[in-house]
């Protein structure tokens, strides 16, 4: 995902002192800097434009985004946004029905872009006799569902298609993460011990097929210092389009998040918002004046900027 916008100089000033120790020691051309930010590359240049680029460079663009419109009241921001072009622009998605119409072992995760919430992995089996069954749930289309929808399709779905997951509760996530371990290598971990876990178990599969967040190199080396692997790998952007299983997977772990996610609010007594907006940012600071800044350690994502957030809307209060 790419995403760009210019800035004021004020915010200009603001990202180069943030970004002061994350940059990288080579610069583009007519580039002030260019940064990591976790899992995102942040690129500033002369003209005030920015570019962020990565797995959440929506959440980073966001911010700044917010950022920009704070210090600059009234003005507006032009986004462009890789994942908003016109359909015509867009690349079909190419179904391999060597994949699709096979037995496969697929997985998928939820929750990583959500700042409250945990993060949910599943790697779940398919059958390709089960094809029909799972096309007449619609799993074909699950991007198209509704967390009710989810709800009331997962519960028949578990009942004939194997599955393991492993949910990482953000207490476990903010005691796990680290400059070394970042979100990625977490993610990898996790689909690792899946994958192992349905592999041992179904024995009869020809395809083990990961909906990718990172280039398969970058996925094993997350993986260079756990003793076992499960290895043979296909990748696939949009595996969720491409892959029964991958589809299920996600499907599961949406399921499980969901649940999570409503014991949550029923811990705090708090409605709580998905993904990481400024609205999050208002829940968090009625969580930390309710209950103390400690609870953010059990609920939430600390390293995400929301937590910078909140402390700057806890100052002004």
């Amino acid at each position: 995902m790419t995403i760009s916008f210019k800035i004021s100089d004020n915010t200009k000033q603001e990202m180069i002192k943030y970004f002061r120790n994350n940059k990288r020691p080579k610069t583009p051309a007519y580039a002030v800097f260019q940064a990591d930010e976790e899992d995102t590359v942040v690129t500033l240049y002369e003209s005030g434009k920015v570019v962020f680029q990565g797995v959440s460079a929506d959440i980073d663009a966001a911010i700044w985004k917010h950022r920009e419109k704070f210090l600059n009241p009234g003005i507006v921001v032009e986004e462009k946004n890789s994942d908003n072009k016109d359909k015509k622009d867009k690349k079909e998605i190419v179904i391999d029905p060597k994949i699709y119409y096979a037995s496969t072992i697929g997985s998928d995760e939820v929750g990583t872009g959500d700042y409250f919430g945990p993060i949910v992995v599943t790697a779940a089996y398919v059958n390709k006799s089960d094809i029909p069954f799972l096309e007449s749930l619609g799993v074909k289309d699950s991007k198209k569902m509704t967390d009710d929808k989810i709800l009331e399709v997962v519960p028949k779905l578990i009942q004939k298609i194997a599955y393991e997951s492993i949910v990482l509760s953000n207490k476990e996530y903010n005691q796990s993460y680290s400059k070394e371990i970042n979100m990625n290598k977490i993610k990898a971990i996790m689909h690792n011990k899946v994958l192992l876990k349905m592999r041992d178990k179904q024995k009869e599969y020809d395809y083990i097929v990961v909906d990718q967040f990172a280039k398969p190199f970058v996925y094993y080396h997350y993986l260079k210092e756990v003793p076992n692997v499960c290895r043979n790998i296909t990748f696939m952007t949009k595996g969720e389009d491409k892959c029964l299983s991958v589809a299920c997977a996600s499907l599961i772990s949406r399921y499980i998040f969901v649940k999570e996610f409503h014991k949550i609010e029923t811990k705090l007594g708090v409605k709580i918002p998905k993904g990481a907006s400024t609205k999050v940012d208002e829940t968090g600071v009625q969580v930390v004046r309710k209950y103390g800044k400690d609870m953010l350690t059990e609920v939430a994502k600390l390293n995400f900027k929301n937590t910078d957030k909140i402390k700057e809307r806890l100052e002004t209060l």
